[in-house]
């Protein structure tokens, strides 16, 4: 009974979606959706767990007349709604096909009334060509009525064409301008009129331009005068201003023409012929041609001082036309011209295209420089653009720069490359001179001080310096590069001289060595010292610009080049000394020298004699030479002592060699003392130190001896350790390996500023004991 009271409600309340009966009833079964019956389930499902929730309680079924009038009430409501939506689609559908019907009706009286148009058309089209001849007469009327009414400007004309070519003639160019103007009135209100008859009359416009053929002939003379005293205009505004302000108002007059003839295309179609002139656009193209002409060399005629001389010229004659234009020309141009700007980016172009040209040539190396110089100095000086009769009305930051930067960038290149291959050349030259002068019969020059020198530094050093100033003038960017340049090609140039001072040394070996080797050797040191000055200066000069980082750009093996050619120099010196220093050695632990020998004495002269040779050399390579001198001595000194394996047989043997040690070290001190030699005791408390480690009495002592040693001079191995434990004669072993545990205990790398002594100290190699037993033979 519940389910006979659900109906569907169609606009999507709560009901399931089941069809209204009525409309079931009028749908077959047969013509149904395939979903319909899959609906229709849902739909009654839905009911009833709706119906099923309604009246879930048993005192719910009291309300269930309610329920059947409401839902019967929203049936018949819904059922209405869907009659009256049907009624009306149906009658909006028969008003279309009645209108339909009607349309079809009038299209048909259309077609009919243009068959009947057409018959009427066709038969009187034979009536339309006698009015041909009438066109023809009407045409010949327009022709005579324009020419009735202009006759008299007509016959004017030849007239008014001979007085304007004399005017022309005359330069009198305003009033020829006028009668040209006044022609070309008349000729386009005749072709204006004929143009206004309502037909394209060719053969008329014809004639009339025929007529009139001499107006074009008159503008081209016109046009002529007038651009001829366009392009002298800068010195026609000096001696004489009214024929070049004439032309500026002939000018003005053809563009306000020119515009009312566009104006009145606009209006009536009609264009006279000839317009528009552009006449000002012309103007602008004239003095762009006459400004170009000053810009013309060819590069025979620049060569040398001549390029010099042309851009002179060419700063003289730019300044003067700005001068001209800036204070005579602007008064004669209306203010929109802005001629001063004009001139001003005129000439910026012609001559940036002409420095193009310019520098596209094969230039030599002061060319390079005039031209830069030209660009990056005088252009912007206040002796051209930049001068004080043209600011501040010269706007100079507007036209840009002469030439690009990567265009000014090749130049400079290309000037710094043309320097190098003259530096590298001269260098090399200075350098062969050099050499030459090591093998004469004559002293090398010295100073007022007494060093030895040569005029090569100065060569050198001028060479450069001369030209990193020159390119300071130009600009920092070339002066960073010069100087990168100079410290490259000083650089090669030390390494050449490094590699002569070796080829020298060799030359000392054979039987023809040069007379003054030691002195020469000492010029060489000192020029060494004097192109470190130079280097210093040259990379000084690249800090003080504003390129602040262009130093950490620069070579740094400059210094590297520097010091290897005054090291190898003073080592050749160093090995002098020690060539005549070394046959002395093996009188070391001699008889002779315990007891008192003048070993050590032969040694401090022969060293003496030297060291007054060093003293000719500058600060601070003669404390250098001091130091390596002294220190060459004690490595030779320790290495005799450790390599004649002496053994001392009792403490009275250790003391007298400790002593013996102690008086060479002490006298090889004062000696150097003498020479001016800072702290000699670093290295003389070597031979002290091994005399105290041979002295000690009491061998339990010995580990904190040589602890001490090992402290003092970290390079000390356990090989010296051994060697000299073994000249004292009285170390058992296992004093001998009590030490050498320490010594390898206390192994520590030495410090930064430590200079070793005892690495560069060669130890003999131990005699290994024969293993065999001896046998006589046989």
């Amino acid at each position: 009974m519940i389910m006979n009271l659900i109906t569907p409600d169609p606009r999507g309340g709560n009901t399931s979606g089941v069809p209204a009966p009525g409309i079931s009833a009028m749908v077959p079964a047969d013509a149904m959706w395939p979903e319909f019956e899959k609906a229709e389930k849902l739909a009654r499902g839905a009911a009833l767990k709706w119906a099923s929730g309604i009246f879930y309680h048993p005192d719910q079924l009291e309300r269930l007349g309610q329920y059947r009038k409401r839902e019967t009430q929203r049936t018949s409501s819904v059922q209405s709604r869907l009659k009256s939506a049907v009624q009306s689609y149906l009658e909006g559908v028969g008003t279309g096909l009645g209108q339909l019907r009607a349309s079809v009706d009038d299209v048909r009286s259309v077609r009919h009334t243009l068959v009947d148009v057409c018959e009427d058309w066709q038969s009187k089209v034979n009536g339309f060509e006698g009015l041909a001849q009438l066109s023809s007469l009407v045409s010949d009327h327009v022709q005579l009525a324009t020419a009735v009414h202009n006759l008299q400007q007509v016959f004017s004309v030849p007239e008014v064409v001979t007085e304007t070519r004399q005017l022309i003639e005359d330069r009198r160019l305003l009033e020829a301008h006028s009668k040209l103007m006044a022609m070309e009135s008349w000729r386009d209100n005749i072709l204006c009129q004929l143009y206004r008859a309502g037909r394209q009359d060719t053969e008329g416009e014809q004639i009339v331009l025929s007529y009139f053929s001499a107006v074009r002939q008159l503008n081209e003379d016109l046009a002529k005068e007038l651009w001829d005293v366009v392009s002298c205009g800068l010195t026609l505004v000096k001696q004489d201003p009214s024929l070049f302000v004439s032309a500026i108002r002939i000018i003005e007059r053809e563009e306000k023409v020119d515009q009312v003839a566009l104006d009145g295309q606009n209006q009536h179609m009609f264009f006279p012929p000839g317009r528009p002139k552009n006449l000002r656009q012309m103007f602008f193209k004239v003095i762009e041609q006459s400004t170009a002409t000053q810009f013309r060399a060819r590069q025979t005629d620049t060569k040398g001082p001549g390029l010099a001389n042309h851009l002179a010229a060419l700063q003289n004659n730019i300044l003067n036309d700005l001068k001209v234009v800036k204070h005579l020309m602007v008064q004669c141009c209306p203010p929109h011209y802005n001629i001063l700007q004009t001139y001003i980016l005129l000439h910026h172009s012609c001559l940036s295209g002409h420095l193009q040209d310019i520098i596209s040539w094969d230039l030599e190396k002061s060319e390079i420089y005039t031209v830069l110089n030209w660009i990056r100095q005088i252009y912007h000086s206040p002796e051209m653009v930049n001068h004080p009769d043209l600011s501040p009305d010269v706007d100079i930051t507007s036209p840009g720069p002469l030439i690009s930067q990567g265009a000014l960038e090749q130049l400079e290149d290309k000037y710094v490359n043309a320097i190098r291959l003259a530096v590298s050349d001269w260098m090399q030259k200075a350098q062969e001179a050099e050499v030459n002068d090591w093998y004469r019969e004559e002293e090398p020059e010295s100073d007022h001080e007494g060093y030895c020198h040569s005029s090569l530094p100065v060569i050198v050093t001028q060479m450069l310096e001369e030209n990193v100033q020159v390119a300071m003038v130009i600009s920092d960017s070339l002066r960073d590069k010069m100087v990168a340049m100079a410290l490259q090609e000083l650089e090669s140039f030390l390494y050449r001289f490094r590699e002569a001072v070796i080829s020298y040394g060799k030359e000392r070996q054979k039987e023809s060595q040069p007379k003054y080797y030691l002195l020469y050797l000492l010029a060489a040191v000192n020029n060494c010292i004097a192109l470190r000055r130079t280097v210093q200066w040259l990379q000084q000069q690249c800090g003080q610009g504003s390129h602040g980082d262009c130093c950490s750009k620069l070579p740094h093996s400059i210094d590297t080049a520097v010091d290897r050619a005054m090291k190898k120099g003073c080592k050749l010196l160093i090995d002098e000394m020690f060539t005549e220093l070394q046959p002395h050695f093996p009188q070391l632990l001699s008889g002779s020298w315990l007891s008192g020998s003048d070993f050590i004495d032969t040694i401090c002269t022969v060293m003496d004699r030297y060291c007054n040779y060093f003293t000719r050399i500058r600060e601070p390579v003669f404390q250098f030479m001091l130091f390596e001198g002294l220190r060459l001595v004690i490595i030779e000194y320790v290495h005799t002592l450790m390599l004649k394996k002496t053994v001392c047989k009792n403490p009275a043997e250790r003391e007298r060699l400790s002593d013996r040690m102690s008086h060479d070290a002490e006298r090889l001190q004062e000696l150097f003392c003498n020479l001016g030699l800072e702290e000699p005791d670093r290295l003389t408390n070597v031979i002290s130190s091994v005399s105290e480690l041979i002295k000690l009495r009491d061998t339990s002592l010995l580990s904190l001896e040589v602890s001490g040693l090992v402290t003092n001079y970290p390079d000390i191995s356990d090989e010296h350790v051994s060697v000299l434990l073994d000249i004292r004669g009285d170390v058992s072993k296992d004093v001998r390996g009590t030490v050498l545990e320490m010594l390898e205990q206390n192994t520590q790398p030495p410090p930064e500023d430590y200079q070793p002594i005892f690495s560069d100290i060669l130890v003999p190699a131990p005699i290994l004991p024969f293993c065999l037993p001896a046998v006589k033979c046989g």
